[in-house]
């Protein structure tokens, strides 16, 4: 067996030891830290100094301590350390928590109720308009906090009793609301972005330009399938009544839109804005962006100690799972090339005689099998670091494969039956609301996710446009 037949089985341990529940950083740690001991053992360079004691007749205490320190000699433990300070240290990853500290506190800021209100108020003429509300409301506040799980929930708690007492068809509602939770992990500031960026080496800034007109262009699509359906079946998204909206003059309307939109609009593209136009890094911005998260959170008077106590906690417990993560991946990747499975797997794919289209579809295949039993975040730092060394091969853009991958995992969360979406909404839904409804009403929108992939592969121009409008070079 050569070494690397070894690494292609430290890959298939990863995958079972993942599907039996492991904890994916320790258990990429263990790996990488594991086969990596085999990988760099050199025995006569780690027990050099044990060899040495034993030729000058060392007492007994002098020889175990050698022996133990030569043990430890190993290099996988320099690489395990080094690997760890450079993710530490990466810039890139210092808007991680930053982002997230301002989603939780978006969160804990009670404007999601105010929002729906609001928007449902002025789309009131238009069929389906309470699904066509939710679905604003979920693109608005998923894309200022990124944490999909947090988004579905509230929504769950907030619009679907709405709906469900309006008489909406359970399905219609239940998957509108799971659909738009899911594309804070597309539409910029999106922490998924920042992780493929720093994993691919791609500039964060162009990564931010090139996913703004897909992400709005899937959402797009979602308001289009919404109102045609309700166009076509009124019995799903029955019109509302007085009683339901109620009476608002236009100033009103104004009113409310200027107190419960446009803030955290304008926080969204205050950020977005000053790093699409180089006037901060993503991190200044997030920066920008956590402070605005704690104005925004005061002026709705929900800014309390427990609230903020807890939004700097779920900040740590996340943002050190995806240090973790990092850390984890680099060195399983460092052994898993140095014993020679990166070239293995590169030889066997080159071998196919695949065109670029036939890669592209086997990868985002692969990729979406994936987003069944696992996390997005576990895909970007594990698997995507296989395919990028790829590219150059079949002449594909890491740029415009991570838009393809970034939509694509949007199936992660809506795709049955790990997906994650449901069981956030099933969790906080009335009893009659079954888990099988919830699954039935996502599935138009993993097709309208499937056709948005085609349009940006038959229109790339969608993905470059922004790019180079502001930043320069031509695709």
């Amino acid at each position: 067996m050569t070494d690397a037949h070894i690494a292609v089985g430290m890959l298939l341990i990863l995958i079972l030891a993942i599907f039996l529940g492991f904890p994916v950083a320790f258990t990429l740690m263990a790996l990488g830290v594991g086969f990596g001991y085999y990988a760099y053992f050199d025995a006569g360079r780690m027990w050099r100094g044990y060899d040495r004691a034993l030729e000058s007749g060392g007492d007994a205490f002098t020889l175990a301590e050698t022996w133990i320190g030569g043990f430890f000699n190993n290099r996988i433990f320099d690489l395990f350390v080094n690997q760890t300070y450079s993710v530490i240290q990466n810039d890139v990853l210092t808007a991680i928590p930053l982002f997230l500290f301002m989603g939780y506190i978006v969160e804990r800021a009670n404007i999601v109720d105010r929002l729906f209100t609001t928007l449902f108020s002025v789309t009131r003429q238009v069929p389906g308009s309470m699904a066509v509300a939710a679905l604003a409301t979920c693109t608005l506040f998923a894309t200022a906090t990124g944490i999909v799980g947090a988004v579905v929930t509230l929504m769950g708690l907030l619009a679907l009793p709405a709906m469900l007492k309006a008489k909406y068809d359970v399905r219609y509602a239940t998957g509108v609301i799971c659909a738009g939770g899911t594309l804070g992990i597309l539409i910029p500031p999106s922490i998924l972005l920042i992780v493929y960026a720093a994993t691919s080496g791609i500039s964060v800034v162009r990564m931010y330009a090139a996913a703004l007109l897909p992400g709005l262009a899937l959402a797009g699509l979602y308001l289009i399938y919404v109102v045609v359906r309700a166009i076509l079946q009124p019995q799903l998204a029955p019109r509302p009544t007085k009683e339901d909206v109620g009476e608002h003059t236009p100033v009103q309307l104004a009113w409310m839109m200027l107190t419960s939109f446009a803030p955290l609009a304008f926080l969204i593209l205050a950020v977005l804005g000053a790093i699409l136009f180089g006037l901060a890094t993503p991190s200044e911005a997030a920066a920008i962006g956590a402070l605005g998260g704690l104005a925004l959170a005061a002026a709705y008077r929900a800014l309390t100690w427990q609230r903020l106590k807890e939004s700097v906690y779920l900040t740590a417990r996340t943002t050190a799972m995806v240090c973790w993560l990092f850390v984890g991946s680099a060195t399983f990747a460092s052994v898993f090339a140095y014993l020679g499975g990166q070239q293995f797997i590169s030889d066997f794919v080159t071998g196919l005689d695949m065109s670029p289209l036939m890669f592209l579809i086997l990868a985002q295949i692969i990729i979406f099998l994936l987003g069944w039993p696992l996390e997005w975040t576990e895909i970007i730092v594990i698997f995507i670091p296989i395919f990028i060394p790829l590219l150059p091969h079949f002449g594909i853009d890491p740029l415009f494969f991570g838009i393809l991958v970034a939509i694509n995992l949007q199936t992660a969360f809506l795709s049955p039956p790990m997906a994650m979406s449901a069981y956030y909404l099933k969790g906080v839904s009335p009893p009659h609301v079954k888990l099988t409804d919830i699954f039935r009403g996502m599935m138009p929108y993993m097709l309208i996710v499937i056709l948005c992939m085609v349009i940006i592969y038959l229109f790339p121009s969608i993905v470059y446009m922004l790019p180079n409008l502001l930043y320069g070079g031509q695709r």
